[in-house]
């Protein structure tokens, strides 16, 4: 059974579980403008910026979950349709998919931090995670996606700390003293790090599967990756999503 497969049957068993597969009330999916989605950080740079990043959002009964994805569009689902959708196949119907599961989850306190952190927010997550990261002063950081504040503050901590993206904008350009590298060149680089931070929305594309079973330590970070790391068993920092 590959992760989609266990997060869908999860998803079943909780909607039959909670007796809402056949329930009336929608799911609703929009796509988020930049500053509903983030607010006004005190850096521009943010990939949800500069458009190349969507935050999709399902409510269900105004419990609310996300996921980041590259497609825009929205509308109207039913519980009973989730499951129909080409999830692991599709990006966009993955991304319904894993919004929709956060939604459910946190409507039934299996989870919390589900929304995107705003404006100041982004800065203080990136001081928290360097902070945590502490216990990791002798070791070397690879982060996995372009997300400025967590690159400088790691970076002043005096970490070792390499940085891959897949946006060729980024790629080869120095960024606060760390120059951003092709994300395919992620083998080598999983070599050389002690300990990886990922972005969660490798599960929208798949590329998760990069970094899992790997024999050192993961965390994901963000909102996309809330549900799957509890079914998955994941570790997850996510300091100031509400």
């Amino acid at each position: 059974m590959n992760i989609y497969e266990k997060l869908k049957k999860y998803f079943e068993n909780l909607i039959a579980e909670k007796n809402i597969q056949n329930d009336d009330i929608s799911i609703y999916i929009k796509t988020l403008s930049a500053e509903q989605a983030i607010g006004e950080p005190i850096r521009q740079d943010y990939p949800l910026l500069n458009g190349k990043e969507v935050l999709l959002e399902a409510n269900y009964k105004n419990s609310l979950g996300q996921a980041f994805t590259s497609a825009r569009s929205s509308g109207v689902l039913k519980l009973n349709d989730i499951s129909k959708l080409k999830i692991g196949i599709d990006e966009y119907d993955t991304a319904i998919f894993i919004a929709t599961l956060n939604a459910i989850m946190l409507h039934f306190n299996l989870i919390s931090n589900t929304v995107h952190c705003k404006n100041e927010e982004p800065e203080m997550c990136a001081g928290q995670i360097a902070t945590y990261f502490d216990q990791y002063k002798d070791k070397k950081i690879l982060l996995i996606g372009y997300q400025p504040a967590m690159i400088e503050h790691i970076k002043k901590a005096g970490f070792n700390l390499r940085v891959l993206d897949l946006n060729p904008e980024n790629i080869g350009s120095t960024r606060y003293d760390v120059k951003i590298e092709d994300g395919k060149n992620f083998e080598e680089a999983i070599n050389w790090s002690n300990v990886i931070l990922c972005t969660g929305s490798t599960i929208i594309n798949a590329s998760i599967k990069n970094f899992l079973n790997l024999e050192k330590t993961v965390y994901f970070y963000g909102t996309t990756i809330a549900g799957p790391a509890l079914i998955l068993g994941l570790k997850r920092l996510c300091f100031e999503a509400s």
